[in-house]
């Protein structure tokens, strides 16, 4: 099905999480409604939902729908770290500087270490001197895992032989790899490259996969490629609040979220609304694009008048969480190129 265009314009460019639901995920959700089910995850659509993965992955791994990203991330590195390890992730990542301490709380204190990179990338150099520090001195937290943010919080993508050289990193120090996905769809459709590629292949233990951003309701998932792994994420699960009795409607939507590739259509779509974005913007001189658009985040450079008229316009997006004048832009799946195209020429009036 193709993506229907809204009613409205559309002035919100906060988040992918401002979007709504895709009528293909709407539809298995309420088709879930229907009759009655097995709980806890022995339901049929739980099994047509883990088909799907294992079809994508093209191997058979174990999945658990869970509520939200912050559970993903931080239930997946509790499995991955004891409560004396750390955490070897960007400083800019989202586990380090959004899940109000989530992954703390989860690993019972495990430390996360931020370590410097371009565009919110890891350095592999400073991963290799951070993978070896004070290793064995019972005074210091022990490195156990690298997190890997893909796409990252700049919206900047890991190529897949960044991915590996990471992930060959951390294997060669006896560390696991969680990779946060929150945007993984929006990374795939990118980089044209498989799901296979991008995790178990390049030494990836633990996804964090995301779809609520890109256009499911209320599900994201803990995809498991180290099977020895699962018992205790199943019971970290379960303590979390994670395991929902009704699981089946997180699975719906999941299934429906896989099914004749429309996760990928709906990342494409977003990613190609960033890119019609970055391009209108670069034609107006006031507008300094910060990065390169990878995926469906753009940060820009705006004077604080243009910001203040746009605002007052009606048009929402984060202005004030950086340093000034800089502007986060998120399109989504719903978004559509009249969308951009009025931001885009709001921003070359006001800037006259």
């Amino acid at each position: 099905m193709s993506i229907t265009a809204p009613t409205a314009l559309q002035r919100i460019f906060t988040s992918d999480n401002t979007a709504g639901a895709s009528p293909e995920i709407v539809q298995a959700h309420a088709a879930a409604a229907a009759g009655q089910d097995l709980p806890y995850g022995a339901d049929r659509h739980t099994a047509s939902a883990r088909a799907r993965f294992a079809e994508i992955f093209g191997r058979d791994v174990d999945v658990l729908p869970v509520s939200t990203g912050s559970a993903a991330n931080a239930l997946s590195l509790a499995a991955l770290t004891p409560p004396w390890g750390s955490v070897l992730c960007h400083r800019d990542s989202h586990i380090n500087t959004d899940e109000c301490g989530a992954p703390e709380f989860f690993t019972s204190g495990a430390k996360l270490v931020g370590l410097p990179g371009d565009d919110a990338k890891i350095d592999a150099e400073q991963l290799h001197a951070a993978a070896s520090r004070k290793v064995g001195d019972v005074h210091s937290v022990q490195p156990s895992v690298v997190s890997i943010t893909q796409a990252t919080e700049t919206g900047a993508l890991y190529s897949l032989d960044e991915i590996r050289s990471l992930g060959l990193l951390a294997k060669d120090a006896g560390l696991r790899v969680h990779m946060d996905g929150a945007r993984f769809a929006n990374a795939v459709a990118a980089l044209g490259c498989t799901p296979a590629e991008l995790t178990w292949q390049a030494g990836v233990d633990v996804l964090s996969f995301g779809a609520t951003k890109n256009g499911a309701m209320t599900a994201d998932a803990i995809v498991v490629f180290d099977p020895a792994l699962t018992p205790e994420l199943s019971f970290r699960a379960k303590r979390a609040g994670q395991l929902t009795s009704k699981m089946r409607f997180q699975s719906a939507q999941l299934d429906a979220y896989l099914t004749d590739g429309l996760w990928l259509r709906n990342a494409a779509h977003a990613n190609m609304m960033a890119e019609r974005l970055g391009t209108g913007l670069k034609a107006i001189p006031c507008a300094g694009l910060l990065h390169a658009v990878e995926a469906n985040i753009l940060f820009c450079r705006l004077p604080q008048t243009v910001i203040d008229q746009l605002l007052a316009e009606g048009f929402t997006f984060y202005h004030d969480r950086w340093e000034p004048g800089v502007c986060r832009f998120v399109t989504s799946f719903s978004t559509t190129e009249h969308d951009v195209d009025t931001l885009v020429e709001a921003v070359r009036r006001l800037a006259i």
